[in-house]
């Protein structure tokens, strides 16, 4: 999810593991491993992945669970990177800061606020391990700056037969630029180094506005500001968009009383009772739409680039997002709107669109192109296989690449199609794993065998 506010969206709960049953955040997805492990130091994990192969067991490793695929699902040995935490070491004069692969975004954003520095674009949401957001994609919205994978400048990963490799645009360069986003194929991340910069501020003006002018004036919109991102409530004309630039100052935080009212009591608690509301009683959804659409007045704060990127989100859901080149998106949304004012379909979900700069990471939604993101998502617990599939149509037409760790039913045949360097990254995976020590039946589907 993104960072307006009226998209209902992630909370703070990791994957849950009870009675020996893995469980991913959105409920979708589960699996019995056949035993799990934490290790606390990179050889500790070498001899999990040696252990593992004497066994002819697969392993993988998994965070918190907020993939919607099967991506980290296993029979065989799971890993929890729960210590392998902390940051190893911050470098002033490269301006980079190196963190253990298990340490959660929020702890890394806090951290580096306190030293006076910052990542430079980031997600909406802070509970992933580091690893498993940038090993399936995660990424904000900016008109230059990139998916958090783009930001890192070296990793450390341990491969199927525990031999450790750094990686960097200079050692192991080939490694290094498909492991940026591995989707757990390659190796396990250990410790990534993102670059960093100087602490800024970030001013943020949200304001709704009808959606024939955001999809009309969408190209000045995205050329007009650092950061854009808009919602589009379906069965409605309403949207709600939000602008991110940065600032000269002062600090102007939104105040404790108004983000409760608007981020916690309105976003969180009752976009949660309007979706009970219409899992029980879908007729209703249009009418909540319409309310949901007109719930929020504009507003403008300015702040630290973490407290404006990142949103408290607690309302569980499923979602499929696609990229697909910037310059079809207006095209994309209209066809998309028109599939479900045709259908019996209600969506309680706002759709989600931000963008990306094209990047030169091997398996990249933006590799090679200036990319645009819809998201389509469904309350947890709603069925959302019609809308979903109705939605995948479209975007397949646009040679749309799908999210890594959001729900899509594209095949390896596809995804060869649509990413130029595919046969790069299995031909390193070929090298890497020649045993598949890391496979399940997800990257048996998007990778081929």
């Amino acid at each position: 999810m993104g960072s307006t506010r009226t998209a209902g969206g992630t909370a703070r709960g990791t994957a849950r593991a009870g009675n020996g049953t893995w469980r991913n955040w959105g409920g979708n997805v589960s699996a019995r491993p056949a035993r799990q492990t934490a290790p606390a130091s990179v050889g500790e994990l070498a001899a999990v992945l040696r252990r593992a192969a004497e066994d002819g067991l697969p392993v993988k490793a998994v965070g918190t669970g907020h993939s919607f695929t099967s991506i980290a699902a296993t029979d065989g040995v799971l890993i929890r990177p729960g210590l392998l935490t902390g940051i190893r070491g911050i470098d002033r004069e490269a301006m980079t800061v190196t963190v253990a692969a298990g340490t959660p975004l929020r702890r890394l954003n806090v951290a580096l606020a306190r030293e006076g520095l910052s990542l430079t674009n980031m997600g909406d949401i802070m509970e992933q391990t580091v690893s498993g957001a940038v090993s399936t994609g995660t990424h904000g919205t900016g008109r230059t700056s990139a998916s958090l994978a783009a930001q890192i400048r070296g990793l450390e990963l341990v491969t199927a037969d525990g031999t450790v490799l750094t990686c960097s645009a200079t050692e192991n360069a080939d490694v290094f630029a498909a492991a940026r986003i591995g989707l757990g194929a390659l190796g396990v991340v250990t410790a990534i180094t993102f670059a960093v910069e100087p602490l800024f501020l970030l001013t943020a003006r949200e304001e709704p506005m009808p959606w024939e002018r955001v999809l009309s004036d969408f190209d000045e919109l995205w050329a007009e500001n650092e950061h854009f991102e808009f919602y589009w409530f379906p069965h409605t004309d309403g949207t709600s968009t939000k602008r991110n630039n940065r600032s000269a100052g002062p600090e102007r935080p939104v105040g404790p009383v108004r983000a409760w009212l608007e981020d916690e009591f309105l976003s969180n608690g009752v976009f949660q009772a309007a979706n009970w509301v219409g899992r029980a009683a879908p007729g209703t959804v249009p009418a909540l739409a319409r309310l949901s659409s007109r719930a929020l007045s504009a507003r403008t704060y300015t702040d630290i680039p973490y407290k404006v990127f990142t949103s408290p989100r607690r309302v569980r859901f499923v979602e499929m997002e696609y990229a697909v080149p910037r310059e079809a998106v207006v095209a994309t949304l209209r066809e998309l709107r028109a599939v479900i004012e045709r259908s019996r379909l209600r969506i309680s979900f706002p759709v989600e669109v931000r963008t990306a700069p094209a990047d030169d990471i091997t398996l990249s939604t933006a590799s090679g192109r200036d990319s645009a993101y819809i998201a389509v998502h469904m309350f947890r617990g709603t069925p959302y296989q019609a809308y979903f599939t109705a939605a995948e149509r479209v975007f397949a037409a646009h040679e749309g690449r799908p999210h890594w760790g959001k729900v899509h039913t594209r095949d390896a045949e596809y995804l060869a199609g649509v990413y130029p360097r595919f046969g790069e990254f299995t031909a390193l995976r070929d090298r890497l794993d020649p045993d598949r020590r890391f496979r399940n039946d997800h990257l048996r589907r998007i990778l081929g065998s």
